[in-house]
């Protein structure tokens, strides 16, 4: 092996990945995602009509019932798009069992 950061072996071994370059292309994945929400998030905020001065609990629900989701979709989209979609879909399904408390079966 190449001398890569300790770090991204670690990631490619933890994730299941089987190279580095897989492992730079799923962290820009993260990254794009990252940054789009971060504009969309603004525009649903104020196609909403929540402004700085409303109330924090409207801005937060916004936050957890819309910007969530769609940060999700969005993963997916940017996934899709640079060829890790097996990746994100596995990632999405452990994501939301862990948010719905979902256990996994261990004799699976």
């Amino acid at each position: 092996m190449a001398n890569f950061p300790t770090w991204l072996t670690k990631l490619q071994t933890r994730w299941g990945v089987n190279s580095i370059w897989q492992v730079l292309v799923i962290l820009l994945v993260f990254a794009l995602t990252g940054f789009s929400i971060l504009y969309l998030k603004k525009i649903v905020l104020g196609l909403l009509g929540a402004t700085p001065e409303t109330a924090w609990y409207y801005r937060w629900s916004i936050t957890i019932f819309v910007i969530l989701p769609l940060y999700q979709v969005v993963l997916l989209f940017y996934g899709t798009l640079l060829g890790q979609f097996r990746f994100f879909w596995e990632f999405e399904k452990r994501m939301f069992g862990r948010m719905m408390f979902w256990k996994k079966n261990k004799s699976q």
